[in-house]
């Protein structure tokens, strides 16, 4: 599978890991380039938290390997994981202690960061000015955005973030949003395990969804909510041209839908679909390709399961 660079900055090699009888991840295979924002998907116990232990070292595949940077992971933790930074769910912050402090105790558990660095990674979340205040007078907001700034201390190459989004009401994931996208504008490698579907679909580049342990589909999120061949056309009067569409042998299945008509083209292309509108008297406000939601295509790859 292609990936944004010949050296992949994260990499699963036929990886699997069972917990006696369990297949928790079966055989995974995965690519994630150098700035991506990647978002890895899947139902409830589909084997994402399994990849990401095993993708930090915290726990050994029973087959196959982890790379990260280019580097097996379990053989050379010393040299891979400080290149690391991760965000696992809500962060165990000192809501006794400020922000600064709390970045500073983390920080001592590096080996000691420079108050420069302190300095730089505050600004990076958009902390500064609150930094001095207690954490427990934070909101879930600011709490996830100082867990990503201890993610941030040792400027890792890659983040692993599960569930960055977890808690945040719209204003904290309009933030953290900005927040990952200007991170791999920077060039650091950000990979997103997350519920929150429309989020992924807004940030992420590319996405991997699995199943009970198995890659069901690795795509771009372009590739993956294009509607192939349909298209929706915003007119007056929609159920009106779906009517005269019906009766055109490239447009068997037009129907107008949430006020828009939702139609094929005559040759899979917008351009003669227009001048037919224009010369049966339907000039339309707008002709668009038609997008599915990440979410309706997730459910469509997995079932109906509650999402993970």
């Amino acid at each position: 599978m292609s990936v944004s660079t010949a050296s992949p900055v994260l990499r699963t090699l036929a990886v699997s890991k069972s917990y006696g009888k369990r297949l928790a991840v079966d055989r995974l295979d995965l690519e994630v380039g150098k700035a991506e924002l990647f978002g890895f998907l899947g139902p409830n116990g589909a084997g994402k938290t399994t990849t990401i232990r095993m993708a930090l070292g915290l726990i050994a595949p029973t087959n196959g390997s982890v790379e990260v940077l280019g580097r097996e992971v379990r053989s050379h933790r010393a040299e891979v994981l400080p290149k690391v930074g991760a965000l696992v769910e809500s962060p165990a912050l000192y809501g006794y202690l400020s922000g600064r402090d709390n970045l500073r105790v983390f920080g001592d558990l590096l080996g000691g960061v420079p108050n420069k660095r302190i300095d730089e990674v505050l600004e990076i979340v958009s902390l500064k000015g609150r930094e001095r205040d207690r954490v427990k007078t934070y909101s879930m907001g600011m709490k996830q955005r100082l867990g990503l700034a201890v993610a941030l201390l040792n400027d890792p190459d890659l983040l692993i973030l599960d569930e960055p989004a977890n808690g945040l009401d719209p204003a904290g994931i309009v933030e953290m949003r900005d927040l990952l996208r200007g991170l791999a504008a920077s060039g650091k490698t950000v990979f997103i395990s997350s519920h929150v579907l429309s989020e992924v679909q807004q940030i992420c580049t590319r996405v991997a969804i699995i199943n009970h342990g198995r890659l069901v589909r690795v795509a771009t999120v372009a590739d993956l909510v294009q509607a192939p061949g349909e298209f929706e056309v915003k007119v007056d009067s929609p159920a009106d041209l779906a009517a005269v569409l019906r009766l055109q042998p490239w447009a068997r299945n037009a129907r107008a839908e949430d006020g828009v008509v939702v139609t094929t083209a005559p040759d899979g292309g917008g351009r003669e679909l227009i001048k037919f509108l224009v010369q049966n008297g339907h000039e339309p406000d707008y002709v668009s390709r038609r997008q599915h939601d990440l979410e309706d295509v997730f459910l469509s790859l997995t079932g109906p399961e509650e999402k993970g």
